[in-house]
């Protein structure tokens, strides 16, 4: 099942989230769920959050992935908001 994930980052966090990107991006790429994903980016086009769809059994195994990327182990995100998801465009 397919699940988005919308994840905020916390005010000026931005040199953390530079900090722990290779580690994320590692964790993305290793796990083998990850169908696509990114960066959310503020009005002046710097990254502040971020975007993902991931292909896992179910709600929980959604929210371990979550609780395992080395941006939430850091203390990142102000918020994660994890919803199953139907992909019909694109």
């Amino acid at each position: 099942m397919l699940y988005a994930l919308v994840c905020r980052d916390k005010p000026n966090a931005l040199d953390l989230r530079m900090a722990n990107r290779e580690n994320h991006l590692a964790y993305a790429a290793g796990t083998g769920v990850v169908v696509l994903g990114g960066p959310l980016l503020d009005e002046d086009g710097a990254m502040c959050g971020s975007l993902l769809a991931i292909e896992v059994d179910d709600m929980a195994a959604a929210k371990a992935w979550s609780d395992n990327d080395p941006y939430a182990k850091a203390g990142l995100f102000e918020s994660v908001e994890i919803t199953a998801w139907k992909k019909t465009l694109g």
